[in-house]
């Protein structure tokens, strides 16, 4: 945790307060710490002489407040990756512009006609889009589109002068296969009179960052045919996937996931629900399968994650990826949702009751004001130790270790927060509330439901004054001055 988060949590008889008012669970954002991010990734632009734009990636939050605050940074810079209607009609009530606007992921007819009208890029995912595009722009008399086509498939030879083992990048489902680019342009010079391609794009599924540097060199070198064709790309979008950092020491984070295969070999007492082993097994005493978490531990992420990556030396050309971008003049964009809400909010639940699970000595099952669908930590295979702020203030003395398994309000069997035995410093009371750090990239509503008519939380956002807190509800903070010089 870092500050003001840090701070923030410091402030439990506040955070207290708010759930008094607002109910369990409830969302605490921070937009200010926003802005800072994408200042980070900004200076990793300046670092290598780089121009572009960080488009934040919408979908990683539904917040109001958080847009809001991106809004009001340079609009050369920071600009907003919508994936749906609803999210480009939000964008641009929150004060984003068409031109800042990036449209991404699959894309209906009403889709790519608003996209077309306000002037967003739309970052295209087929050559069927491509043809729906330009025949909107027609039929309704619209501007030319600018447009970016996203390459998947991306295939490299490792080794020299061509010989050596051939890579395939993972597939997806979305973009148009590299081996496919020369029909995908031809389409956009058969549609000149609608479409502008402005760039190339691609979005890879994957922490590895030698990966990621064969598509950017791929990307460059096809840069050069689209000029050799007469057109005038700009830009390169490398999509997302800059990551975060959930556990600072890689020691701790290490010494969990052993104890986890140690437990699934039934070598020491199960560290999960009834035996879950996230994606390990044990066949006749060996650890199979591979485990599904996210990395809590990242050696590099967010900013640090781009630099490693601008830093790499490119495997066909020699250069490194940033200097091949800043030798062709190209522009370079990219599309963060985690790393840019890194630190940027938290999800408080109130504890409801607590009781032995029967299972074990010493184990308590805490039901929580709040189901998996408001904190979805197992979802994305992020596990995240919560931290217990008791009401009243901290208990004298402490019992020392508890373990605890955190479940919902569901009635549901599956409704569980964290599937492994979380351990807190004290025993929790009802009334007590638990604060899951960190939330706000994809934990915090992106699974979000009204199931059994539980209401979804609820979100704040939260300003510090000095030693104090301001808050309002998300929808209602604009980041505008009054003559005092402070947020309205």
């Amino acid at each position: 945790m870092d500050p003001p988060l840090a701070s923030l949590l410091g402030a439990a008889p506040f955070l207290h307060s708010l759930v008094d008012a607002l109910g369990s669970p409830l969302n605490v954002l921070l937009p200010e710490t926003i802005a800072e991010n994408a200042e980070r990734f900004r200076a990793v632009y300046r670092r290598h002489h780089l121009t572009g734009r960080v488009y934040f990636a919408h979908k990683a939050n539904r917040s109001s407040a958080l847009l809001r605050r991106l809004a009001a940074e340079d609009p050369a810079h920071v600009g907003v990756d919508v994936a749906s209607p609803a999210e480009l009609r939000h964008a641009l009530g929150c004060g984003f512009t068409g031109d800042r606007i990036m449209a991404t992921g699959p894309k209906d007819p009403e889709f790519l006609w608003l996209a077309a009208r306000v002037g967003a890029t739309v970052n295209l995912d087929s050559l069927r889009e491509l043809d729906q595009l330009a025949e909107l722009v027609r039929t309704y008399k619209l501007g030319r589109a600018d447009v970016l086509v996203r390459l998947s498939g991306f295939e490299s030879v490792d080794g020299h002068g061509g010989a050596g083992t051939r890579l395939l990048s993972r597939r997806s489902r979305f973009g148009t296969p590299v081996r496919e680019v020369e029909t995908v342009l031809s389409a956009v010079e058969r549609h000149a009179d609608a479409v502008t391609l402005t760039g190339l794009a691609y979005h890879l599924d994957t922490t590895g960052l030698a990966e990621k540097g064969r598509a950017l060199e791929r990307c460059v070198l096809l840069m050069d045919e689209c000029r050799a064709r007469g057109l005038a790309p700009r830009a390169i979008d490398i999509g997302g996937g800059f990551g975060v950092g959930y556990v600072a020491e890689a020691e701790e984070w290490e010494r969990w996931t052993t104890a986890l295969s140690e437990a699934v070999l039934g070598g020491r007492p199960p560290l999960t629900w009834r035996g879950h082993g996230y994606g390990l097994r044990n066949e006749g005493g060996t650890v199979r399968g591979s485990v599904a978490l996210y990395p809590g531990h990242r050696p590099h992420a967010g900013p640090g994650y781009l630099d490693e990556l601008l830093s790499l030396p490119a495997p066909v050309l020699g250069r490194a990826p940033g200097t091949l971008l800043l030798e062709h003049l190209h522009d370079l964009h990219i599309e963060p949702g985690r790393a840019l809400a890194d630190q940027c909010g938290l999800s408080l639940a109130r504890v409801l009751d607590v009781r032995p699970t029967g299972e074990g000595p010493d184990q308590y099952l805490v039901r929580l004001g709040m189901n998996a669908g408001d904190v979805s930590l197992e979802e994305h295979g992020v596990l995240v130790d919560p931290v217990l702020l008791p009401r009243g203030g901290p208990e004298d003395g402490g019992q020392g270790p508890v373990g605890v398994h955190l479940v919902g309000n569901l009635c549901l069997e599956a409704d569980l927060i964290t599937r492994r035995l979380v351990f807190l410093p004290a025993l929790p009371r009802a009334g007590d509330l638990l604060a899951f750090v960190n939330t706000a990239g994809y934990a915090m509503d992106f699974h979000a439901h009204r199931a059994q008519r539980q209401p979804l939380a609820r979100t704040v956002a939260v300003v510090g004054e000095g030693d104090s807190w301001r808050w309002c509800m998300d929808e209602d903070y604009w980041p505008i001055t009054h003559p005092g010089g402070k947020p309205v």
